[in-house]
């Protein structure tokens, strides 16, 4: 038997609003150059070829999974892209919840299960994030684009479990 997941949510790579205006911004440029550089063909050709292969890797990512984040009556599951581990956190073992800001810095890195400073970090996109503390004073900061669900999620399957 399957357990019914009380949330759950698809993180993408290239979803995050920040990134996709650097990526554009990036596009745009060569754009630009392109349309200046009228004496040098070569170089003017390259500047097309290398804006257009931006905004099809853009499109491209906007639909690559980065991580999935669900919360079953037990567990919080993560899984991540196509060779990383499943992350399975027991709830049991969870002592503090808390909904907060993700980082203080503008522009954050995706990343999936990175360890740093005693802390467990999973971000996509978004600015909020749960931040669960277990038992041995390990935090898992998960990033979501809908916090305020996954936090209810999580609190809900604490309470009944």
């Amino acid at each position: 038997m399957t357990e019914q997941p009380l949330f759950q949510e698809k993180q993408y790579l290239g979803r995050d609003m920040t990134w996709i205006s650097v990526r554009l911004i990036l596009a745009l440029f060569c754009f630009v150059a392109y349309y200046i550089n009228w004496e040098h063909m070569v170089s003017r050709q390259l500047f097309f070829i290398v804006g257009v292969g931006i905004l099809i890797v853009s499109i491209i990512m906007l639909y690559l999974i980065s991580y999935r984040t669900k919360v079953t009556a037990t567990h919080v599951i993560l899984s991540g892209l196509w060779t990383t581990s499943l992350v399975k956190i027991d709830l049991n073992s969870i002592s503090k919840i808390e909904k907060k800001k993700y980082s203080s810095y503008f522009f954050n890195n995706p990343v999936y299960n990175l360890h740093k400073n005693g802390k467990i970090r999973f971000y996509s996109g978004g600015k909020d994030a749960v931040w669960l503390t277990d038992k041995d004073g390990l935090i898992y900061v998960i990033g979501s684009q809908q916090p305020a669900q996954l936090f209810q999620a999580i609190e809900q399957a604490k309470k009944n479990s």
